[in-house]
């Protein structure tokens, strides 16, 4: 038996025709059709549709509200240091001699080049708080128990990465305040036991600071992290679509009181 999909919400669905309406055609109708023959033949040949109905088209349970956001706010601010990035990946150099100047040519001369990194270096901040909030929710929740452990893990994962991001995006303008504090950093890695040392040298890129310590921390912080981080964000998206979200734990508290209340009445 085929698996019913849900239907979709009443404001989505086609109106039909008024009366007497149906043989008059404009510019907008065509448009209109043409774009749904292209969804439509997209759709025969990749059946999209229904994989986009089952992960958007859901039951959420009843007290729903707004903390439940702060995992898609998160999933926005890193979509947006995505792609103010890579705009700014356009116009910077990894090299110890033209960091700096790269950096201030982009404040300084490239056209809104100041608004994208200002959106970039503030967008960092937020991301990372949002992230912080977002696994707060769910541990004051308790989203992470049964059947969502796996996800908490991902969750877990997620926030070590986004540290991480942080950590060597902060070194790339490779100004006085960025080499020092990078420095303290890695030296507090290096402090870690066992895996402490020998992480300290691969983020180093050797036993000290030098030419491939900035093109290891721009190679880590443009390439490894974000693809790492997109592909835990997929696995993260489709445990949330499978396995559902959680109500709020006052509105369990207030379901398992009731019986109580109903047999003293």
């Amino acid at each position: 038996m085929p698996k019913l999909m849900p239907p979709l919400p009443k404001a989505l669905r086609p109106k039909p025709p008024r009366p007497g309406e149906g043989q008059r055609v404009g510019p907008v109708d065509v448009a209109k059709e043409a774009g749904i023959s292209a969804v439509d033949w997209v759709d025969e040949r990749t059946s999209l549709s229904g994989g986009l109905r089952w992960a958007m088209f859901r039951k959420v349970p009843k007290g729903t509200n707004w903390f439940y956001t702060l995992g898609s706010a998160t999933l926005f601010a890193f979509l947006s240091q995505a792609v103010t990035g890579v705009f700014l990946a356009m116009y910077y150099y990894p090299s110890p001699t033209q960091a700096y100047e790269s950096a201030r040519h982009i404040t300084n001369d490239v056209f809104l080049g100041e608004f994208v990194r200002g959106m970039h270096k503030w967008g960092a901040t937020v991301m990372v708080i949002l992230i912080f909030l977002h696994m707060a929710r769910t541990f004051f929740f308790g989203a992470y128990k049964y059947p969502r452990e796996l996800n908490w893990i991902i969750g877990v994962i997620l926030l070590v990465l986004t540290m991480m991001m942080a950590l060597t995006g902060y070194l790339l303008p490779f100004d006085q305040r960025s080499y020092w504090a990078t420095i303290v950093a890695v030296n507090i890695n290096a402090a870690g036991p066992f895996v402490g040392p020998f992480l300290a040298d691969f983020l180093r890129g050797g036993a000290e600071f030098g030419a491939t310590t900035l093109s290891r921390f721009y190679a880590i912080h443009m390439l490894l992290v974000p693809g790492a981080i997109a592909a835990l964000v997929g696995a993260h998206l489709y445990l949330v679509a499978k396995l559902g979200t959680t109500a709020p734990p006052w509105l369990k508290v207030e379901e398992r009181e009731s019986p109580l209340k109903q047999e003293r009445v």
